[in-house]
């Protein structure tokens, strides 16, 4: 079975997006498994992110880890926007 998706998450501010972008390029390089891969790109203020996977459990944890990573790189840049 193949599985897709496509998430496209909208950013308040063009720092965010460009950090975010230049922070997982390395991982869209290298997959987080080898049944699945991961496509980055910028759509306006949006960054699309888009997996296929083997099966809907690879499809799963590569979502889950993009998100998380997602989820990191923004907590910091609020937490220094904060502290400046």
């Amino acid at each position: 079975m193949r599985a897709s998706v496509r998430i496209r998450l909208r950013f308040a501010g063009e720092r965010f997006l460009e950090t975010v972008l230049k922070a997982l390029e390395p991982e869209v390089g290298r997959p987080v498994t080898l049944r699945s891969c991961a496509s980055l790109r910028r759509d306006g203020r949006f960054l699309v992110l888009r997996i296929e996977a083997k099966d809907t459990i690879a499809l799963r944890a590569t979502s889950n880890a993009y998100l998380r990573w997602i989820s990191s790189i923004m907590n910091v840049l609020s937490a220094l926007e904060r502290e400046s």
